[in-house]
């Protein structure tokens, strides 16, 4: 399923990312939970490596995301027998 792309204004700088193996364009400043809702994400229901690491949730508010950075976003799906 694909996300909405997330949109920088024209007054805004932007930066360029690449999530799940594709380069994304978004507002410059934002931190890990800003971005992952920009892009769709609930952030509670995903688990995010940002450039090659597994991050904790507990240091996803301090995380800026920066030019060039890589992330692995999956999403959590819940269900069973």
């Amino acid at each position: 399923m694909a996300e909405p792309p997330a949109v920088a204004s024209e007054q805004t700088p932007s930066i360029s990312i690449t999530v799940n193996g594709e380069q994304r364009h978004c507002q410059a400043g934002l931190c890990l939970p800003e971005l992952l809702a920009s892009l769709g994400y609930k952030p509670q229901l995903v688990v995010v490596e940002f450039n090659g690491v597994i991050l904790p949730r507990s240091s996803w508010a301090d995380q800026l995301v920066v030019e060039s950075d890589v992330l692995e976003v999956v999403t959590i799906v819940g269900g069973g027998s």
